[in-house]
């Protein structure tokens, strides 16, 4: 398995055991979460390598609930795992803002705290994502890592081609994303590439007894970006 691979150079890459360990240690805790949050009621997916497969041994799990709910039915549903960090990020003053808990085992679950627009779904699927019986059926899908190198699976690895080698129509269609998607990720981790980790517009962690939606009425109250996004 390769750790870094240099951008711009396509690479048919095929997975040791040990990988195959690492990426089925990596999903049965996506799975778990995941069907913790279904036993509520809750639909979610996984995304980034552990829906492509493209992990390492420091991988994160990053479970997202792609629609408004109320915090306490989330916390409700994690009861069972341990809460390290709750926090509130939003990654750009015109993007969602969102709750989002840090557990163990390099795990987070985040939701949105406001409405998403359609665009900013186009993110996970870029990145890649799949559902809960995505991941009972052990599938993967193809996206994007943060080398700007699509990840296409393939039945003993995968297969990486990067965004240069491509047009921006061809990865929109092939990750059923907007083109403009494509355009901005390029953008965004283009920069990323050249000044080094770019940070986000807010990230604000709250006590672990507070409310999200409590929280946010109190950033919102001196923040008047994050009141425009609310409202």
């Amino acid at each position: 398995m390769r750790r870094v691979a240099a951008y711009g150079v396509r690479k048919l890459i095929e997975y040791t055991e040990k990988h195959w360990k690492i990426l089925e240690e990596k999903r049965r805790r996506a799975r778990e979460i995941m069907e913790s949050l279904l036993s509520f009621g809750v639909e979610s997916i996984v995304y980034g390598s552990v829906a492509r497969g493209d992990v390492n041994e420091k991988s994160d799990v990053d479970v997202f609930i792609p629609h408004n709910i109320p915090s306490y039915k989330v916390e409700i549903a994690l009861d069972g795992f341990e809460i390290l960090e709750k926090r509130i990020i939003q990654a750009t003053p015109n993007y969602a803002i969102k709750g989002e808990f840090v557990l163990t085992d390099e795990t987070t679950v985040s939701f949105p705290l406001v409405r998403m627009r359609e665009r900013e779904m186009d993110f996970y699927r870029f990145g890649g994502c799949i559902d809960y019986s995505g991941i009972k059926e052990n599938r993967r899908v193809p996206g994007v890592d943060k080398r700007l190198v699509l990840i296409i699976p393939t039945a003993k690895g995968h297969r990486e081609v990067p965004l240069t080698d491509m047009h921006p129509s061809s990865v929109a269609r092939m990750l059923g994303v907007s083109i403009d998607i494509v355009a901005e990720r390029i953008r965004v981790l283009t920069r990323r590439r050249e000044v080094g980790r770019t940070g986000i517009f807010l990230c604000e962690t709250i006590p672990l007894n507070d409310c999200f939606e409590s929280a946010l009425k109190a950033i919102a109250s001196r923040n008047p970006a994050v009141r425009r996004r609310i409202d």
